[in-house]
């Protein structure tokens, strides 16, 4: 009995080791964003003077690359969840030859590598004038998206009972109408879930953004980062100010949809 409470302690010690190793990186991010301009190795352990010298410094020349960000992110996210619900409706409730084989290729679509596919669009978009715009991210981005997409909501799509499905059917719903007034409202969870997740492959992505752009029409706040290093790798704090500035939208979203999102991952793996 004396062993139970002892290997608590121990479990919530060794949990507790665990997260500071795994958040030290953000807290030391946030240190140096705090800390006057200069070498990040001579940060002190706590600010004890906050300067916010470094997030008035990345507002004024990353602001308009977080808005890109946010913009481009959305985008990908309404578009691949558009594209994927009733793509997962039909192969998880429509008899349909081959489905089999259909969401295999979406699985092995997960595996191409990116430069394969980022290269393959700069051909494209060369010729479509698509280089450089907010509508050559989004459908980028969304090249990821979607087969994700799909996959989450084809696994809690099938976990509806058929039962309701053939219901509305009798009841005189044709498929369009079952998808919009059946399935969909049972799915907002997974739809959901699929839509952050989407949000953040794109809100993340730095290898289309690099090879997508050849001006700094649209940057995004990646590829800002990337290019404030090579040109201010003397102003650390600003560098950092701007990295936790681009963790807030994807940490505020992960707070705000986390119950939404455990409900569609485990109703999805339940089915």
């Amino acid at each position: 009995m004396k062993r139970a409470p002892a290997r608590g302690w121990l479990s919530t010690l060794a949990g507790v080791v665990l997260l500071a190793l795994m958040l030290s990186p953000v807290y030391w991010m946030v240190n140096v964003s705090l800390q006057p301009a200069g070498n990040a190795l001579r940060a002190g352990w706590f600010p004890v003077h906050p300067d916010f010298g470094g997030y008035a410094t990345a507002l004024r020349e990353q602001g308009r690359s977080l808005v890109t960000s946010l913009v481009v992110a959305l985008g990908s996210a309404v578009l691949s969840c558009a594209l994927a619900a009733p793509a997962s409706y039909a192969l998880a409730h429509l008899r349909l030859r081959g489905s089999t084989f259909v969401l295999f290729g979406v699985l092995v679509t997960q595996a191409v590598p990116g430069i394969v596919v980022a290269n393959a669009l700069y051909g494209a978009y060369n010729e479509l004038g698509l280089l450089n715009s907010y509508v050559g991210l989004i459908l980028a981005d969304s090249t990821a998206g979607v087969p994700f997409a799909i996959l989450v909501l084809h696994a809690f799509m099938r976990a509806v009972p058929r039962e309701i499905v053939e219901a509305a059917r009798v009841d005189g719903a044709g498929r369009l109408r079952v998808f919009r007034s059946v399935v969909l409202p049972l799915s907002i969870n997974a739809l959901i879930t699929a839509g952050v997740f989407t949000f953040l492959l794109a809100w993340s992505d730095f290898l289309f953004a690099l090879t997508l752009n050849t001006t700094d029409t649209v940057r995004p706040v990646t590829l800002g980062i990337y290019q404030y290093l090579g040109a201010h790798t003397n102003r650390w704090n600003a560098i950092m100010a701007t990295a936790v500035l681009a963790c807030v939208p994807a940490a505020v979203l992960l707070v705000l949809a986390q119950r939404r999102i455990a409900a569609g991952i485990t109703s999805g793996a339940v089915g």
